[in-house]
């Protein structure tokens, strides 16, 4: 909890004014990871897109649910094309869900399943954040705020 509200609701208000839709991927979410579970934020983006592309959405804006807080305009720089990162915290991006099939082939095939080699090899514009992301894992780092 931080400030009286889960982090997955946080990441999700921070998405709400960029997306139609905004769910939650992977062990806490009603969307499994793809191609299966314990493949990292790679997974989750995979499942996302997944899920995205079935309903007709063309892409996906990702985040991880330990950013509570984010820089101003960052995602706001992410949301103007896709694909797009920020290499200061990879799985913030903007996908293509047309690079599904794509992405599970890199999973099944890449001895690096980073979201920045991923990032790179389908040639991911990097948007730098303006200031440091906070990234909540532990209970400690939620007090330190």
């Amino acid at each position: 909890m931080f400030r009286g509200r889960t982090l997955s609701e946080h990441a999700r208000d921070l998405l709400v004014p960029y997306v139609d839709t905004a769910v939650i991927v992977g062990r806490d979410g009603p969307i499994a990871d793809l191609p299966g579970p314990d493949l990292g934020p790679l997974g989750g983006i995979a499942g996302a897109l997944s899920y995205a592309g079935e309903r007709g959405f063309t892409s996906v804006l990702t985040i991880a649910c330990d950013m509570p807080v984010l820089p101003d305009g960052l995602l706001a720089a992410l949301a103007r094309g896709a694909p797009a990162y920020c290499p200061d915290a990879p799985v913030l991006g903007h996908w293509n869900t047309a690079s599904i099939e794509a992405l599970l082939e890199h999973i099944a095939t890449s001895p690096r399943r980073s979201v920045r080699g991923w990032a790179a090899a389908i040639g991911a514009v990097p948007i730098a954040a303006p200031a440091p992301i906070l990234n909540i894992n532990t209970p400690e780092d939620i007090a330190a705020l």
